[in-house]
């Protein structure tokens, strides 16, 4: 309750802190690599999955690549257990981004969505949280992070949000779990049609951004025609200018 109480401005420079330590902190130790190591001989599948969703969730907060983390989750669980375990930690990963912007960067931000794109965004985010963001994480071209801040300087819900997350990353995640669990035979049917899957999202959602590029520019304001300054015609009075 302490932290609510700083101005605005102060809690969103503690977030902008916190993100550039957890980015060092990624770079610096790879965490990814100790989730791909498996888990200790003699522990439950079960408490293995739940352990491994919870280093899941922290390290997509703190901008481990997805993608890296369905592979390593394929490749310790194989398909089934590594899809919950990815998905649950997808879901964690979001709520605690989602809950850092609420609370430490949306009342400094909110003031500054005065661009139309922004305000687009926000309006539809705020409106149609589920639908929006069911959309956003369907389309493999939003970065995991960037989508997670932005609904959080929104108004959009906890539940929409976590909702559209958990269902909406279910395609393209197992893709890339399926991929982890059969990289040991990349010559097999399984990795070939998920490989496939993921090579053919990532070129559609390369080509939906390159024909929606235009979108992106400033509209411009056509230039009024110059038009010819009024001829007033000479008044005439009836005042006498003669004796």
């Amino acid at each position: 309750m302490s932290l609510l109480l700083l101005a605005p401005w102060t809690r969103l420079s503690l977030l902008v802190v916190l993100l550039v330590a957890a980015g060092a902190c990624v770079l610096l130790y790879e965490p990814q690599r100790v989730l791909s190591e498996g888990w200790p001989p003699g522990l439950p599948v079960g408490t293995a999955v739940m352990l491994f969703a919870a280093g899941y969730g922290v390290c997509a907060a703190a901008f481990v690549p997805r993608p890296l983390l369905n592979l390593a989750a394929g490749a310790v669980f194989g398909t089934q257990f590594g899809l919950l375990a990815a998905i649950g930690g997808t879901v964690l990963g979001a709520g605690i981004a989602f809950g850092l912007g609420r609370v430490m960067g949306q009342e400094a931000l909110r003031p500054y969505l005065r661009g139309r794109w922004l305000q687009a965004a926000d309006g539809q985010l705020s409106r149609h949280g589920f639908r929006s963001m069911l959309a956003v994480r369907l389309f493999p071209g939003v970065p995991f992070v960037v989508a997670n801040y932005c609904a959080a300087v929104s108004r959009c819900g906890w539940l929409p949000f976590l909702a559209a997350t958990a269902l909406g990353v279910v395609p393209n995640t197992t893709a890339y779990v399926i991929a982890g669990a059969s990289a040991s035979s990349p010559g097999s049917p399984a990795f070939l049609v998920s490989f496939g899957f993921i090579v053919v999202s990532v070129a559609a959602a390369g080509a939906v951004a390159w024909r929606k590029r235009h979108r992106l520019a400033p509209a411009r304001i056509p230039a009024a025609p110059c038009e010819p300054a009024p001829q007033h015609p000479p008044v005439v009075t009836g005042v006498s200018h003669g004796p």
